[in-house]
């Protein structure tokens, strides 16, 4: 799975999934400054999913009826460290049953929620 995080995503995160071995490539690293909707198409294009704490991507999505939308995964809850988003999403990633492709995906305190984005 390959990542694109967002301006907001903490670097601690980034390097501990790059350090799991996955993909990630971060906006402050190449593209700082870029608008959402611009990391929207990035991710569209480059078929990456984006990591966030920004709940403007939510809006974008529904709202704006994208016809052909990134998987997201927005974290609403911040953590105690830096690493947290990272170690988080290593955490659910290693639940079989949790499929992040197609879908929107909310981390919260005490749990997730997912909504489809389109058929898989």
């Amino acid at each position: 799975m390959k990542f694109l995080a967002n301006e907001n995503f903490p670097y601690p995160s980034i390097r501990f999934l790059r350090d799991k071995g996955f993909d990630v490539v971060s906006i402050c690293e190449k593209f700082g400054g870029i608008s959402d909707e611009t990391v929207m198409q990035m991710a569209v294009n480059e078929r990456l999913t984006i990591l966030t704490f920004d709940r403007d991507y939510g809006e974008l999505i529904f709202k704006f009826q994208n016809d052909d939308p990134p998987d997201v995964i927005y974290f609403r809850v911040k953590g105690e460290n830096p690493a947290f988003a990272g170690t988080k999403l290593w955490d659910l990633m290693q639940n079989e049953n949790l499929t992040i492709e197609g879908y929107f995906t909310v981390i919260e305190k005490n749990g997730i929620r997912q909504r489809k984005l389109r058929k898989v």
